[in-house]
């Protein structure tokens, strides 16, 4: 596929570009210079996205065959700047970062193949999202921001309720509705 100019390669266990992908691309905050982290990379293209503006992006993925496509695409768009290494959420990073972006899985249940990690977030489907919110604050910079892709599936409110309650002030800056859920962007800042 091609998006924006990126040639895109997939792979059958890798989660493929689609709506939610397309919505955060669109509302990406990166800026000139920004040291960012792109959880859950997926193909990459968010990454190699944001490496057009970003000074250096590190893209993580704990599915080893999402990293490896996401190199692969990299190389293919020859985009140098960009990082990719296989983590469960933060495991393997290291610093901090202006800008973090995830695209959460959210579907209930457990996942029994490799793209089913990007889908299911847990016998909740918050599971792995509630991971992440725990741990983001201590690796943003202090004016870093973060954007979460969530469906209105896995509770919106609660989200923002737990940004708050970490001192961020987060706002939804962008939703598409589909026939059984809305995708939404959530953007935190510190408060």
């Amino acid at each position: 596929m091609i998006y924006h100019g990126l040639k895109i390669k997939l792979h059958p266990q890798v989660y493929e570009p689609s709506e939610d992908t397309f919505l955060l691309a669109r509302n990406l905050e990166v800026k000139a210079g920004d040291i960012a982290l792109d959880m859950g990379t997926g193909t990459g293209i968010i990454a190699l996205l944001m490496a057009k503006k970003a000074k250096f992006v590190l893209g993580v993925d704990i599915n080893p065959l999402a990293v490896e496509l996401a190199r692969k695409n990299a190389r293919l768009n020859g985009i140098t700047n960009v990082e990719f290494r296989q983590s469960d959420l933060f495991e393997n990073v290291e610093g901090k970062f202006d800008i973090i972006t995830f695209n959460a899985p959210y579907l209930p249940g457990e996942p029994e193949e490799p793209i089913d990690l990007a889908l299911v977030g847990g016998e909740s489907g918050r599971e792995v999202l509630d991971r992440f919110l725990e741990d983001f604050p201590f690796y943003l910079k202090e004016d870093g921001i973060v954007q979460i892709v969530q469906s209105s599936i896995t509770g919106i409110e609660e989200t923002l309720k737990k940004l708050q309650s970490k001192g961020f002030v987060a706002e939804i800056t962008a939703k598409e509705r589909y026939f059984f859920e809305e995708i939404m962007v959530i953007t935190a800042r510190r408060a």
